[in-house]
């Protein structure tokens, strides 16, 4: 075993696209900067999630939009080829290779290293190569945490032996399984639920709650459920797994009211974890295995100093890509200027904090039919205590909808701060929302008073009318 020491300004654990976009920021403020990874450069999102679970999405999609276009539903109306499929996916994640990934890193002289990294103390990382080797890094400045998160299987007796899928296994899966069960009802549950019936599983949902996407507006849930059942999905509510068993090949699955059904494959959807459980957290005195909290500059909080940072999923603000490397952004930024010692904005909208991830979180989610929010939900709202005026508008009343395809079906959602006169939360639901979410980011993130986005004149027929509508409807 060889021992090295090599020292950087910046130290940053977990190379998926938010180490990726800490480490080019502090790279741009001038600081020497290294990334240790012990996967694939790109992480979850290149190759476990986003870009292979839309790859596999998109021909369901749209074949579903084509299908509701005259003249073109008899051509779509066959089952999908499986095979082009699948090897689109395969393209579409690189092969499962990150030598394009690698090549961007030194294109913007941020060194890497493969291996395994630990914290030993503050500002001090050790990293176990796969060779065995042992590189002690130092950081002048500042240790970035983005090591994002994993599936967080439930302790069902037996799921330890029937080899589950999780959204890994599901996004990467080589053939399809004649029967799956999908265990929970969020994003990952109803995005392959969709994606495999489509092409050609049974697929069966087992949902402890009573519905799905139970943390969107109660709208979108019924509209995906409606759909996953015309497609042929058995969704079953308040459901719960009580074990599982695998018996030649079969998964055995029990409920608690005692009915068994069986399954090809099972895919356990029910949430995610930090992946904090051997990063060496004991040695500056947090918890393995825990969230990591931070401020509003992604500085860890309980660590003296100001050079850990969390940034991610990892801090559990918004478990979403594209949130992820905002965080980056402002978190390489703020390190750069923390380095030279310049002054730190931190305020509300500042250069330096993260006030989106508080107020305007945008996420779409690739069902048939898409849905798309941003900001607060009616719920939220409410045990908030903030006084909204909630308007609702029937999509399929815009012009652009009928345009858009016969038995159009739809919802949006814009919920008013009536002191304030501005929009704080709004949701669509309907084929083709999810381009629909940007604008409401916008007015949201904006705090864009009505009477301006009055005059914010929609083109016609778009589905974007939708913004005309709900302004009408608030003005009565």
């Amino acid at each position: 075993m060889n021992e090295t020491t090599h020292t950087y300004d910046v130290v940053v654990i977990g190379g998926g696209p938010v180490g990726e976009n800490v480490a080019e920021r502090a790279r741009a403020a001038g600081l020497s900067t290294v990334i240790v990874e012990r996967e694939l450069l790109g992480g979850e999102c290149s190759f476990w999630a986003c870009d292979p679970s839309k790859a596999l999405l998109r021909p369901v999609v749209a074949r579903a939009d084509a299908g509701r276009v005259p003249g073109l539903d008899p051509a779509v109306a066959g089952p999908l080829d499986v095979e082009a499929v699948l090897a689109h996916r395969d393209k579409m994640s690189s092969y499962w290779k990150d030598e394009d990934q690698a090549d961007w890193l030194n294109s913007i002289s941020v060194d890497l290293i493969r291996g395994h990294a630990r914290l030993t103390g503050p500002k001090q990382v050790a990293v176990r190569t796969p060779e065995g080797d042992v590189i002690a890094l130092t950081a002048r400045h500042a240790v970035a945490v983005s090591t994002g998160s994993r599936a967080a299987l439930p302790p069902i007796p037996g799921s330890d032996t029937v080899r589950p899928w999780t959204s890994r296994e599901a996004t990467t899966a080589d053939k399809v399984p004649g029967r799956l069960a999908v265990v929970g009802g969020g994003v990952v549950a109803v995005e392959m639920a969709t994606a495999w019936q489509a092409l050609g599983s049974q697929v069966t949902m087992l949902v402890l709650e009573n519905g799905l996407l139970e943390r969107m507006e109660p709208f979108a849930g019924e509209l995906v459920t409606d759909a996953l059942r015309e497609a042929g999905v058995d969704i079953r509510f308040n459901t719960t797994v009580t074990s599982l068993a695998r018996d030649d090949g079969e998964v055995r699955i029990t409920l608690s009211d005692g009915r068994r059904l069986a399954a090809d494959e099972i895919l356990l959807a029910t949430g995610r974890a930090p992946q904090t459980r051997d990063v060496g957290l004991e040695t500056v005195g947090l918890t393995p295995g825990d969230w990591l909290t931070v401020d509003d500059t992604f500085r860890v909080t309980g660590v003296d100093g100001d050079w850990l940072y969390a940034v991610g999923d990892v801090n559990r603000r918004a478990l979403m890509t594209h949130q992820g490397k905002y965080q980056a952004r402002i978190a390489g930024t703020v390190i750069g200027a923390r380095a030279k010692g310049d002054p730190v904005d931190d305020a509300p909208w500042g250069a330096h904090a993260a006030t989106a991830d508080h107020v305007a979180v945008p996420q779409v989610v690739f069902t048939t039919p898409e849905v798309a929010s941003v900001g607060l939900t009616s719920r939220e709202a409410e045990q908030s205590g903030r006084r909204v005026e909630i308007v609702d508008y029937d999509l399929t009343r815009v012009a652009g909808a009928h345009q858009y395809g016969e038995d159009y079906r739809g919802r949006a959602r814009m919920l008013i701060d009536t002191d304030r006169n501005t929009v704080v939360g709004v949701t669509f639901a309907g084929p083709g929302v999810g381009e629909l979410v940007h604008s409401a980011t916008i007015a949201v993130a904006g705090e864009v008073p009505l009477d301006r986005l009055w005059h914010a004149v929609p083109a016609f027929p778009t589905l974007g009318e939708v913004w005309l509508r709900l302004l009408e409807t608030h003005r009565g």
